[in-house]
């Protein structure tokens, strides 16, 4: 049976415990950078979980690890962690985008989160010189985390998507968000693009982040991510993120 696309999804955030650090957040995007750049830094901090969000409408999957499941989106975060995590491991339709980023805007109103930043890769037209990771944030998170770095700002251009949702939403509200973004191959995981987003995020947040082992990390989830990737290739168009990022 299909998917009602007439039907608002109906999205829930449960906390197992309160977030108040910002939230770095990665989702089921083409190349899947994002997603395996907060992956590997939930590994690195070694950040239990702390919630998760639940969707209602949309295609579901339920991810697990030696016979375990767990929830697709979720919460991490520790005390002792310079920042929390958000991970989107379903992949959002183009047409739910909206709904769910206005359900997470609502919920960290009620939060005390004050900033999440976003990992996202594009998959547009690049060359060499196009591998580097730019910004596009609000004024607040620009003050606090970008300017002063050597990272550069996106020229111009369009987002779509949940990260676009987030970040639309925050103009001129209380929570500070901001989107690093790098390009990416679209068809198949792109370990070098998740790299280039967590050196962005060391800058941005003068983290300590060993990123040595990512490409061994990398290669022990390609085979996952491989169908994750999958299943963004196999949505029909209309549900599909437009290529619509310029540089």
């Amino acid at each position: 049976m299909g998917i009602d696309r007439s039907r608002t999804p109906a999205v829930s955030v449960s906390e197992d415990r309160p977030l108040d650090g910002p939230i770095v957040a990665g989702f089921s995007e083409f190349g899947l950078a994002g997603l395996t750049a907060v992956d590997y830094l939930v590994e690195q901090y070694e950040l239990p979980t702390a919630g998760h969000v639940r969707t209602d409408g949309l295609p579901s999957i339920t991810p697990f690890t030696e016979g375990r499941p767990r929830h697709p989106t979720r919460l991490h975060g520790g005390d002792a962690a310079p920042v929390d995590a958000l991970i989107g491991e379903q992949v959002v339709p183009i047409w739910a985008a909206d709904d769910i980023g206005e359900s997470i805007t609502a919920w960290l109103e009620t939060s005390a989160v004050e900033e999440v930043c976003v990992l996202s890769g594009v998959p547009i037209v690049h060359g060499p010189d196009d591998h580097r990771t730019f910004w596009i944030a609000t004024e607040d998170f620009e003050e606090r985390r970008v300017a002063g770095t050597d990272l550069p700002a996106m020229p111009n251009g369009f987002l779509d998507g949940v990260a676009a949702s987030l970040l639309e939403r925050a103009i001129g509200a209380d929570v500070a968000v901001g989107v690093l973004v790098t390009p990416v191959h679209p068809r198949a995981p792109d370990a070098e693009a998740a790299l280039r987003l967590l050196e962005g995020l060391v800058a941005a947040y003068d983290l300590e982040i060993d990123t040595g082992p990512l490409e061994d990390f990398a290669e022990d989830v390609r085979g996952y991510y491989e169908g994750l990737a999958a299943r963004i290739e196999a949505e029909p168009d209309r549900d599909r993120p437009e290529d619509r990022m310029y540089m």
